[in-house]
């Protein structure tokens, strides 16, 4: 695998955990006068109306470097606000609350633009402000949402009354906006948020299976194989003992065993472990809708996703070729380039552009491999920080699916909170439209070792948007659930590499937490009426789950450096797509639209039943968990299974297992339900959210609703 374009984990220190470093805090967005003449005149003369709350959070844990280039070239969008927001507010409310006469009754984009959307005077207003500033205005969404400019940082920076400069944070260099933006004319009490005055934005939310290297992909060759797994499918084994000694101690592990040999090469059980298509369909019980027809057809899954691939159609071809999947073609597969501007060189979060790639890989290929017979409309925006939410609204606008598929996420709390709300409204005008949008809910947890506080992944914790969370899944030998724990790993490590005689570690060395599903309560948006039963104020992440957890990741199929290659990869951006394509499936179904997902979570049967529509997913300990002692000379010192598992962090139920990693060699002891402070539990959880859905009994159950 070419790991020049990926920023991989280190041992002890993930890569996904900065790389879902992005933006938004809490605050109500409004735009505010700075100063009024002093004449009596109604026509006095506007100094000024400031954009609030337009300043990015993440700079005031970051070094300013000085002054951005002036000469620089940069694009900007003015997000104009919407008209009559109350009003939309009662309809959304009124469209998911069963027995309104508006229950489910969407409007056309239309109709939502002749009563809501920004009017075309204003947008014309922006226009000859922008160009009397010396911008050039690029793009004039459909909807008169925002208009897109571009110009030389001087420029913006006059335009805009604000100073641009750069930063570095976390070993890393963005540029961002000092203050909040003015706008000295009275089209400035029409605009509610500037994007792209900084570069910290949206990444992608996956997560790779390593400890201490970058996975290593395994060549194909085209047309080898007409079916099979490449990756060993039996993750989770019984109780082992290990022992490691060397000259200072012995060492003796016992306990559950993860992951297939490292010396194995034989095909189809590559380790550690990795799922193919059919594994989880039989494991989420789809089987029996496939069987009936339903299988997402007539229905459009739309995946947004920033810089492109070029060759994601030829990979997901062979793709499915190898897991007997229809082939994407002109009538099932459609890329559509959203407008923008490329003003980055490189994606700062992945290394390069290219590191998209991966992510759009696990996208196409998992949505089609969940709904087979949906089309795919794969709509990429030109930069991951600038303008992917742009891609969104280009999106909902054209109506391309009645489900949105979104892999990415920011942290609330890092970025510009004005455009947090903007996208909110973006998502209410999808929601009344009957869009389903689904978010990733992060890969960090609950952020605190990443920011230092927290928070919650935007814009999933919108409530106009569905937030999908992880587990970590085993299987029995047919491919039916074993168990599944919510996502969360914690790394020990015991002995170190192969090549050094795999010596024992005295004592154990923690490395913590790795990373998992992200969840907790908004720090910006109000507990929305169909949370109504859980605690507090504010709105809850996530929603529903489904399979996150790279260790028990599943198989994609890309060309790295010109090769067909497989790996296996997990995060929350593997539990979306595979969220969207039930949902896509359902929808089917029930013949209509069914909008937002999240509201309708909330009214279906969870339990630990398998006929339930939703399979409520309990974290409970292992009887082998792993325990070990280690003698030096005459001192014997006893490790529990607990302080092999640490950090804790209130966490009572959990796996943990013995680990040889293919990529490093050393052994560890791996946990799976230990995801920092979130914990997994009966009912509604901050990991797992209602639990995951369960195929043919979760479709039914929504479609008659």
């Amino acid at each position: 695998m070419n790991t020049s374009s990926r920023d991989f984990s280190v041992e002890g220190r993930p890569g996904g955990r900065r790389n879902r470093l992005m933006i938004a805090t809490a605050c109500a967005l409004t735009a505010m006068l700075l100063s009024a003449s002093a004449g009596a005149s109604a026509a006095a003369a506007i100094t000024g109306y400031r954009i609030a709350h337009n300043t990015p959070g993440f700079i005031a844990h970051a070094k300013d470097t000085g002054a951005l280039d002036p000469s620089q070239t940069i694009a900007v969008t003015v997000w104009l606000r919407l008209r009559n927001t109350a009003q939309l507010d009662r309809l959304a409310k009124q469209q998911r609350t069963r027995g309104s006469a508006q229950y489910h009754r969407w409007i056309t984009q239309a109709a939502f633009d002749a009563t809501y959307a920004p009017i075309a005077r204003d947008v014309a207003s922006f226009e000859h402000y922008a160009t009397a500033h010396g911008l050039a205005v690029l793009y004039v969404a459909a909807d008169n949402s925002y208009v897109k400019v571009s110009g030389t940082v001087a420029a913006i920076e006059q335009a805009f009354k604000t100073q641009i400069d750069t930063f570095t944070f976390d070993g890393r260099s963005y540029y961002a906006n000092r203050g909040d933006p003015v706008i000295a004319d009275a089209v400035g009490a029409h605009v509610e948020a500037i994007g792209g005055l900084d570069d910290y934005g949206f990444s992608p939310d996956l997560a790779y299976p390593t400890a201490t290297e970058a996975p290593a992909a395994q060549p194909i060759a085209v047309g080898s194989r007409s079916n099979g797994l490449f990756f060993e499918s039996q993750c989770f084994r019984g109780v082992h003992t290990q022992a490691f000694t060397d000259s200072n101690a012995k060492a003796t592990y016992t306990g559950n065993r993860y992951g297939a040999d490292i010396g194995n090469t034989a095909s189809g059980s590559l380790p550690p472990c990795g799922y193919q298509p059919s594994e989880l369909q039989t494991a989420y019980g789809m089987s029996p809708l496939y069987a009936a027809g339903y299988d997402g057809s007539g229905q459009t899954i739309v995946i947004t996703d920033a810089f492109g691939s070029a060759t994601i159609q030829s990979d997901a071809n062979l793709f499915s070729k190898i897991y007997g999947l229809p082939q994407l073609k002109a009538s099932n597969f459609q890329v559509v380039n959203a407008p923008g501007t490329l003003n980055f060189p490189g994606n700062r979060y992945f290394g390069s552009p290219a590191g998209w790639a991966d992510e759009i890989t696990l996208d196409v290929e998992w949505a089609h491999a969940m709904a087979p017979g949906a089309k795919i409309v794969l709509v990429i925006a030109p930069n991951s920080g600038a303008d992917i939410d742009e891609a969104v609204n280009f999106a909902v606008v054209h109506h391309y699916g009645n489900t949105i598929s979104n892999s990415w996420s920011e942290v609330e709390g890092f970025g510009n909170p004005a455009r947090l709300q903007r996208d909110n409204r973006i998502l209410e005008e999808a929601a009344v439209q009957g869009i389903d949008v689904n978010f990733s809910s992060g890969d960090s947890g609950d952020f605190a070792a990443a920011v230092g506080f927290k928070t919650v992944g935007f814009p999933g914790s919108s409530p106009y948007a569905t937030a999908v969370g992880g587990t970590s899944l085993a299987l029995n030998p047919d491919d039916t659930i074993a168990f599944q724990t919510g996502w969360g790993n914690n790394l020990t490590r015991i002995a170190d590499k192969a090549s050094l005689g795999s010596p024992p570690d005295d004592p154990p060395l923690p490395l913590g937490f790795q990373f998992g599903a992200g969840g907790g309560p908004s720090l910006t948006f109000a507990k929305p009426d169909w949370q109504s039963a859980l605690p507090g104020t504010m709105r809850w992440v996530p929603d529903v789950s489904m399979l996150a957890d790279p260790y028990t990741g599943v198989e994609v199929i890309e060309t790295i450096n010109g090769v067909p290659s497989v790996f296996t990869i997990g995060g929350t951006s593997l539990a979306c797509p595979t969220f969207s394509a039930m949902m896509a499936i359902a929808a089917q179904t029930a013949g209509h639209p069914l909008g937002q997902a999240a509201p309708l979570m909330y009214q279906l049967a969870s339990a630990n039943d398998t006929t339930d529509p939703i399979y409520d997913v309990v974290s409970s300990s292992s009887p082998g968990n792993v325990t070990g002692s280690i003698t030096a000379g005459n001192l014997t010192t006893n490790y529990s299974a607990d302080q092999l598992a640490s950090p804790l962090d209130g966490t009572t139920g959990y796996y943990s297992a013995l680990y040889n990693s293919p990529y490093s060699t050393r052994w560890f002891v791996l946990t799976f339900g230990t995801d920092s402070s979130l914990t997994t539990g009966p009912g509604w959880d901050d990991v797992t959210g209602v639990g995951t859905p369960n195929g043919d009994y979760f479709v039914d159950a929504l479609s008659k609703l």
